[in-house]
């Protein structure tokens, strides 16, 4: 068998729906900890930050080769929005996420400033130190 040597880090940023401030204390919890789930059972994957605001979502993780990345951040918003959706017990969905995402990569270097940034994503958007790069997500019609 080959062995394979990675290193491949991605920050990953995607908006609820309409940008409506969705994430409220009880919702965020619950999203991020199905995220942080989710990337736990995928082989490979370390998730080393999750954070965010009402309106979207952020995550600083590290991949293996062998995944695809899109499929992958799908099964991350899929899940994310059934589980907190069917914890609720409410008739009408309680998250809904955009169609769309935004993908950086970065590299190893960067690792500990990015988790940083995405853990302090409140005081970031607060004032108004957000960082473009990291925050750019191309609205889609959901």
């Amino acid at each position: 068998m080959s062995k394979v040597y990675s290193e491949l880090h991605v920050h990953i940023v995607w908006h609820t729906k309409d940008s409506l401030p969705l994430l409220n204390s009880e919702v965020e919890k619950l999203a991020h900890d199905s995220l942080r789930a989710r990337c736990v059972e995928e082989p490979g994957v370390f998730v080393h930050e999750i954070g965010g605001i009402e309106t979207h979502v952020h995550l600083c993780i590290t991949y293996p080769p062998t995944l695809t990345l899109s499929n992958f951040i799908g099964q991350l918003k899929g899940r994310s929005s059934h589980e907190v959706n069917n914890r609720s017990g409410r008739r009408q969905a309680e998250l809904q996420w955009q169609t769309g995402y935004g993908v950086v990569s970065f590299g190893t270097g960067d690792l500990d400033w990015v988790k940083k940034y995405v853990k302090n994503q409140r005081v970031h958007h607060q004032g108004e130190s957000a960082q473009d790069r990291l925050e750019r997500i191309t609205q889609f019609d959901a």
